[in-house]
Protein backbone atom coordinates (compact mmCIF):
# COMPACT_ATOMS: atom_id res chain seq x y z
CA UNK A 1 0.00 0.00 0.00
CA UNK A 2 1.80 3.08 -1.23
CA UNK A 3 -0.47 5.39 0.76
CA UNK A 4 0.70 3.84 4.04
CA UNK A 5 4.33 4.13 2.95
CA UNK A 6 3.80 7.79 2.02
CA UNK A 7 2.08 8.50 5.34
CA UNK A 8 4.97 6.95 7.27
CA UNK A 9 7.56 8.92 5.28
CA UNK A 10 5.71 12.21 5.86
CA UNK A 11 5.40 11.47 9.58
CA UNK A 12 9.14 10.72 9.83
CA UNK A 13 9.73 14.21 8.43
CA UNK A 14 7.42 15.75 11.02
CA UNK A 15 4.57 16.34 8.59
CA UNK A 16 1.22 15.17 9.99
CA UNK A 17 -0.33 12.71 7.58
CA UNK A 18 -3.08 10.15 7.32
CA UNK A 19 -4.18 7.42 4.97
CA UNK A 20 -7.66 7.05 3.56
CA UNK A 21 -8.73 3.51 2.72
CA UNK A 22 -11.93 1.55 2.34
CA UNK A 23 -12.91 -0.99 4.98
CA UNK A 24 -11.81 -3.86 2.72
CA UNK A 25 -8.18 -2.77 3.13
CA UNK A 26 -8.13 -2.49 6.94
CA UNK A 27 -6.09 -5.67 7.49
CA UNK A 28 -3.57 -4.65 4.83
CA UNK A 29 -3.23 -1.15 6.32
CA UNK A 30 -2.76 -2.56 9.84
CA UNK A 31 -0.10 -4.96 8.55
CA UNK A 32 1.75 -2.24 6.63
CA UNK A 33 1.72 0.27 9.49
CA UNK A 34 2.97 -2.40 11.90
CA UNK A 35 5.72 -3.38 9.47
CA UNK A 36 6.80 0.26 9.19
CA UNK A 37 7.00 0.62 12.99
CA UNK A 38 3.82 2.67 13.38
CA UNK A 39 1.32 0.04 14.49
CA UNK A 40 -0.96 2.55 16.20
CA UNK A 41 -1.01 5.19 13.48
CA UNK A 42 -4.60 6.24 12.77
CA UNK A 43 -6.17 6.14 9.34
CA UNK A 44 -9.60 6.83 7.89
CA UNK A 45 -11.83 3.98 6.73
CA UNK A 46 -14.46 4.72 4.13
CA UNK A 47 -17.19 2.18 3.42
CA UNK A 48 -16.42 -0.35 0.69
CA UNK A 49 -16.82 -0.26 -2.24
CA UNK A 50 -16.50 3.28 -3.55
CA UNK A 51 -15.39 2.58 -7.11
CA UNK A 52 -18.97 2.25 -8.29
CA UNK A 53 -20.12 5.58 -6.83
CA UNK A 54 -20.95 8.60 -8.95
CA UNK A 55 -18.96 11.77 -8.23
CA UNK A 56 -21.92 13.19 -6.29
CA UNK A 57 -22.28 10.00 -4.23
CA UNK A 58 -18.56 10.00 -3.47
CA UNK A 59 -18.75 13.63 -2.42
CA UNK A 60 -21.59 12.75 -0.06
CA UNK A 61 -19.66 9.83 1.48
CA UNK A 62 -16.44 11.77 1.96
CA UNK A 63 -18.16 14.72 3.63
CA UNK A 64 -18.91 12.41 6.55
CA UNK A 65 -15.17 11.91 7.15
CA UNK A 66 -13.85 15.49 6.90
CA UNK A 67 -13.68 16.00 10.67
CA UNK A 68 -11.87 12.70 11.14
CA UNK A 69 -9.27 13.56 8.50
CA UNK A 70 -8.79 17.06 9.90
CA UNK A 71 -8.43 15.69 13.43
CA UNK A 72 -5.71 13.28 12.37
CA UNK A 73 -3.78 16.07 10.66
CA UNK A 74 -3.88 18.40 13.66
CA UNK A 75 -1.10 16.90 15.74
Amino acid sequence: MCSVHDTVEFEKRGIPSTTIITEAFKTAADFQFKGKGMADHPYVKLPHPVSNLTPDEMKSVTKDFLDEVAGQLQK
